[in-house]
């Protein structure tokens, strides 16, 4: 398997065998139960969808509970979908963090960055601002300065930085270390930071 479904659960920091602290994440990754198993002859590709995170009966859709229903197991909060063919698990079975991962391999993690709504361009793009104040610079520290040119092309162009929302977009990181597996616990240890906050889900893939 490529890749299984977890939520962030915090940062730790450890020893490693030189005495060095290292800051690490720690990921609660599964157990995933396989909520469907696609082929190349009914769906066009191989892959297998995983399902993570309980979720009421309540708050699911009549389509998923049927999809739910048809895989053998409770509703799921997350799914996603994992593309395998070596992989052979049947619908409604489990799978747990050490059959994907082992220790001291790189791996990726993707999440949803913490969102910081409507930022100025100095933190939203790094900007560096005017520093001098000298030669009548007043309240212009962290102004974005002209956006355009003259009456030609008398336009802002397309994808201009300025100010907006930051933050909250889907971000990738990659080759993080796993540090260490707890396969009791669920619980994987991963050099660096990981996007998202506490309790976000965190898919991870290699």
């Amino acid at each position: 398997m490529k890749g299984i479904i977890g939520k962030k659960v915090g940062m730790t920091s450890i020893f490693d065998e030189a005495g060095r602290n290292i800051a690490c994440t720690v990921v609660e990754a599964g157990p995933c139960v396989v909520t469907q198993v696609k082929t190349e002859e009914t769906d066009g590709y191989s892959a297998h969808q995983l399902g993570f995170g309980d979720a009421k009966e309540k708050n699911t859709s009549q389509p998923l509970q049927g999809h739910f229903e048809k895989a053998g197991t409770s509703p799921k909060r997350r799914l996603v979908e994992f593309r395998d063919a070596t992989f052979e698990k049947k619908a409604g079975e489990t799978i747990t963090i050490d059959e994907v991962f082992v220790e001291g391999e790189m791996i990726h993690a993707v999440g949803v960055s913490k969102g910081k709504g409507f930022q100025g361009v100095v933190k939203r793009h790094s900007f560096r601002g005017v520093n001098d104040a000298t030669h009548g610079q007043h309240n212009r520290g962290r102004a974005p300065g002209s956006i355009g040119a003259a009456s030609y092309p008398a336009r802002v162009f397309k994808g201009m930085r300025m100010a907006g929302r930051d933050g909250g977009s889907r971000v990738k990181v990659k080759n993080l270390k796993v540090v260490k597996i707890f396969p009791e616990q669920n619980l994987i240890l991963l050099k660096g930071a990981v996007p998202g906050h506490k309790g976000a889900f965190i898919i991870l893939e290699k």
